[in-house]
């Protein structure tokens, strides 16, 4: 049922780069084919090909508007106009211990030793609206709260992609989508996510706004923007690639829990923020992603149930290859959010080479 609709402004996207950058060639996963046997088969193979070799992938015909996007947009820029004050009242508590719901300030990780230069990327995170997570938010967030709810529920976008994924692996087509039902806890979340410029002086003693990393959930959803910064790191050559915003798609990458539940037969990609090219430095670059994880108690063990992973060879994580305990997804979660969270300098071998739980150690992504 549709809900009332504040007024927000509008939201001006700023032009493309013209720069001719070295563009990562992803798949399109067109939904559009989904809802006959034989499109389902066709693009049940275009998605594992996709995470398998790239990690990220396009997805089209996805049912969200473009004008519902553009007003999720215009809200995210709208509170982060809001006073520092206001946003820091929604600051989690236990943020340093791996809390990450509401307003996460820029400036905790220091990017540049030599200048002291520290990041200026800021966070909102909105958990879902199933009943088991508070809803403290500022007035505006709040006021907006019934159409914030109808846009977070993406179960027409990520169904149809667990489904296709479990006809890949010759799973029942309800396998994965039973590990992810909105109505369980997870730590499922919205999140408005701001990087603020810097200066053409700031970015010359920059390699990166933000370090390479996996992301830990399924997979995550990133609406199009068009400031470029995103990049990717090849499973095939280990090369950086850059991802071209495409119109009227969304970017998806596969993530650390869909790894480890196939032994790394699905591949969780790294990626990274760089620094845009110099016709786009001159402005902010706002995101809108969406995070979809696990239930809480899902335990990130293997699934035997796949002959796919069987024939292949992919029968145990890290974990279960070390001989160490398996970690519930929400054992994950806060894990690799604690180390996430450090402050400092995220370019110490000491915190990159970190070991998050016994049986796994983080790797330098540059």
């Amino acid at each position: 049922m549709p809900v009332p609709v504040p007024q927000l402004g509008s939201f001006d996207y700023v032009p493309e780069t013209k720069e001719n950058l070295d563009w990562a060639d992803l798949v399109t996963v067109d939904l559009g084919l989904y809802h006959t046997p034989e499109g389902k088969t066709q693009l049940a193979q275009t998605l594992i090909n996709a995470i398998r070799n790239e990690g990220f992938f396009y997805v089209k015909n996805f049912n969200i508007s473009q004008e519902r996007v553009n007003r999720q947009f215009a809200l995210g820029k709208q509170f982060y106009e809001l006073p520092l004050e206001e946003k820091e009242k929604y600051t989690p508590e236990g943020l340093d211990q791996g809390k990450f719901n509401g307003y996460i300030p820029a400036g905790r990780r220091i990017l540049n030793l030599e200048t002291g230069l520290r990041d200026k990327t800021e966070m909102y995170n909105i958990p879902k609206f199933n009943g088991e997570f508070p809803h403290e938010h500022p007035e505006l967030i709040k006021k907006n709260l019934p159409e914030i709810e109808e846009f977070a529920l993406h179960t027409e976008v990520l169904d149809p992609l667990f489904i296709l994924l479990a006809i890949a692996l010759e799973l029942p087509e309800d396998y994965l989508t039973n590990l992810h039902q909105y109505s369980v806890k997870s730590e499922d979340h919205l999140r408005y996510m701001k990087y603020s410029k810097y200066s053409l002086e700031e970015n010359k003693t920059l390699d990166n706004w933000g370090y390479g990393h996996t992301d830990l959930g399924s997979f995550t959803l990133l609406f199009r923007q068009p400031v470029a910064a995103l990049q990717i790191r090849s499973h095939i050559d280990n090369e950086w690639k850059w991802v071209k915003p495409q119109d009227a798609t969304l970017t998806v990458n596969a993530c650390d829990a869909l790894q480890l539940l196939t032994a790394g037969y699905v591949k969780s990609t790294i990626h990274r923020v760089t620094v845009p090219p110099l016709d786009q430095q001159h402005v902010d670059r706002l995101g809108l992603l969406y995070f979809s994880r696990p239930h809480n108690d899902v335990p990130l063990a293997t699934i035997q149930a796949s002959p796919v992973l069987q024939r292949e060879g992919f029968t145990k994580n890290e974990f279960e290859s070390s001989g160490n305990s398996v970690p519930t997804m929400e054992e994950w979660t806060f894990a690799k959010q604690k180390w996430q969270r450090t402050k400092g300098y995220h370019g110490d071998a000491k915190y990159r080479n970190a070991v998050i739980l016994p049986g796994f150690a983080e790797k330098p992504y540059v």
